[in-house]
């Protein structure tokens, strides 16, 4: 049957775990896991958010922090339930572990989301900002001088990127991040999901996190020029206090981005999708298995192609 060449909206997405993929689909996600005999493992869990039915996460430009923050959570927790696969047997216990029993797993995620965070904001805020004063001298626009700031700014998150895609391990999460995108792909572009379809289809989509986080970079450029105050403890606290405002901008860009297809929205994506040729890598077949095991955990992909590819069921 001749089917009309059109791109539909899945509504799923997910992330790369270690030797594996989650995927989330509405309030459920599951986490397929390649475990060191060989076998795959999949959990299945429900994940309602941290403001679960609350009217703010409807709201435009507002729910994508809300968003942010959920993918931050649930990325640790399902990090967490992979690496457990992967945990030493001999270990032995901390003082860490002694002390707060059985929360000091919990614990410890709340502390590297923490520390994560505040890493973060003095290599991609502080930094850049300090860097940039020692061009005031030569800049004395302050519009100019916010724009040397977000491209320092961006020069450091591809050196970041590039830097750890040279590790071993960071190498097999990328490939695993490939096999998400290429599953995502391969279904909404009408495909049935197997690993032949899959290996086919592109690694690369417009609703990943990388493009978001560069939109992030792009837009604080943007709103950083009309910061206007001189004290420069006050411009680093402004800074770091748009940053809800740069995620909620980004996140709506990202939703759009997922819906359309005209020409503003493909070259809004297109830098992006260049970037994506360092943070996803081609995945083998065993690694395009998992992500398909894990996609079939939350979504009936079957449904999705009679719904909106006008397939037969002897064709699935």
């Amino acid at each position: 049957m001749a089917r009309k060449k059109k791109i539909c909206n899945s509504g799923i997405g997910g992330q790369a775990v270690l030797e594996g993929v989650m995927m989330k689909n509405k309030d459920f996600y599951a986490v397929a896991v390649r475990k060191p005999d060989g076998e795959i493992d999949v959990e299945t869990a429900e994940y309602h958010g941290v403001l679960h039915g609350s009217k703010l996460t409807k709201i435009p430009f507002i729910r994508g922090v809300f968003n942010f923050l959920d993918s931050l959570i649930l990325g640790m927790r399902t990090l967490d339930h992979s690496a457990s696969f992967y945990e030493d047997e001999n270990a032995k216990e901390t003082v860490f572990d002694k002390a707060l029993g059985d929360k000091s797993e919990k614990t410890f995620s709340v502390l590297t989301v923490l520390i994560s965070f505040a890493l973060a904001i003095a290599l991609f805020m502080i930094l850049p900002y300090y860097l940039s004063t020692l061009l005031e001298k030569y800049v004395r626009n302050a519009s100019l001088l916010a724009i040397f700031e977000g491209i320092i700014r961006l020069l450091i998150f591809l050196a970041y990127i590039v830097a750890i895609t040279a590790m071993k391990d960071i190498k097999r999460l990328y490939q695993y991040h490939g096999a998400e995108h290429k599953c995502i792909n391969c279904i909404e572009k009408g495909h049935n999901l197997n690993v032949h379809n899959v290996k086919r289809s592109s690694r690369f989509h417009r609703r990943c996190g990388t493009s978001f986080l560069l939109f992030v970079m792009v837009i604080s450029i943007i709103l950083f020029m009309f910061i206007t105050v001189s004290n420069p403890v006050l411009k680093v606290v402004i800074r770091i206090l748009l940053l809800p405002v740069i995620a909620g901008i980004s996140y709506e860009i990202i939703k759009l981005a997922g819906r359309s297809n005209n020409i503003v929205i493909r070259i809004l994506s297109a830098p992006g999708l260049m970037l994506q040729r360092l943070t996803t890598k081609e995945p083998d077949e065993e690694m395009i298995e998992v992500a398909i095991k894990s996609v079939e955990a939350v979504f009936d992909w079957k449904a999705f192609l009679r719904e909106n590819f006008e397939y037969e069921e002897d064709e699935l």
